[in-house]
């Protein structure tokens, strides 16, 4: 099972407590399913339907009635339907018509392969009222026009689980949490090993370098050529290619710095230059 369904699934078994906010997922589900033209049951997604029947059995009402229109605060875009907004005045009423809405239309991708959140909507109302309603939990949801669609969507991975926890969809939350921790662990170590491997190239670099003057002076000028401590120092980088520039500090006498032992290779580097010139 995607994980989009296991949200779905989750949500279509929540049922909201109070009979306003029923009505406001009730709404959404009417509105977003186009539910009132078709009545046709969607055999890929058949949790909507489901749902509205049972929230049709729950608060008694006829849906397709005057009374039942006016309960939804449903109007009619040409040949489509939206809710009005004061059906979701409520926080509760908010979370629950976002609840309805997704379950509808929407979607979620696994996380393990990235993060998309989309609620699709037949008309620019829905689409106006679901953004309003989603900003007010302060998560940012962009608007995209996709044929003849409009798609709500939210492509950040904090705020996919914030509308997670809208929705009620706490085990799905709690799923997506994980895999985001482990995501960030594997980047982190990533980044790491990536920055700890530039790290040693640089190195490993830069002695190649100093060993290639060393021998470049030995076999031109020989290194006496060098001064006594630069002679000290180029002597033993050729012998010990694998120290550090501490390791070799320390094995000088007097013992050097690294910060010494780099000043005195970079001399060693600029009398091989010269010497080339």
């Amino acid at each position: 099972m995607s994980f989009s369904a296991q949200v779905k699934e989750e949500l279509a078994a929540h049922i909201g407590n109070s009979r306003h906010c029923r009505l406001a997922e009730l709404g959404a589900l009417v509105s977003m399913s186009n539910y009132l033209m078709t009545k046709v049951e969607d055999k890929d997604n058949p949790l909507p339907r489901q749902k509205i029947d049972k929230l049709i059995k729950l608060l008694r009402i006829d849906v397709a009635s005057e009374e039942g229109m006016q309960a939804l605060k449903l109007r009619q875009s040409e040949e489509w339907y939206f809710v009005e907004r004061q059906l979701v005045e409520r926080s509760c009423c908010k979370q629950a018509y976002v609840r309805g809405a997704f379950l509808a239309t929407g979607s979620v991708t696994n996380p393990e392969k990235g993060y998309h959140f989309e609620i699709v909507c037949d008309t620019k109302e829905q689409a106006d009222i679901l953004i309003d309603i989603i900003k007010s939990f302060n998560v940012e949801p962009k608007l995209i026009l996709r044929k003849k669609y409009y798609v709500v969507y939210i492509k950040d991975g904090s705020m996919i689980v914030d509308i997670l926890n809208v929705m009620g969809a706490h085990i799905s939350l709690m799923n997506m949490e994980n895999v985001r921790i482990l995501k960030d662990m594997r980047n982190s170590v990533n980044r790491r090993v990536n920055c700890e491997t530039a790290n040693i190239n640089k190195t490993v670099n830069a002695a190649v370098k100093q060993i290639e003057d060393i021998k470049y002076i030995e076999s031109t000028k020989g290194l006496k050529y060098l001064p006594d401590n630069l002679r000290e120092l180029a002597e033993l980088r050729v012998e010990e290619t694998e120290l550090s520039l501490k390791d070799l500090g320390e094995m000088l006498n007097p013992p050097l710095g690294k910060s010494g032992v780099n000043h005195r290779l970079r001399k060693i580097s600029e009398l091989a230059d010269k010497i080339r010139r």
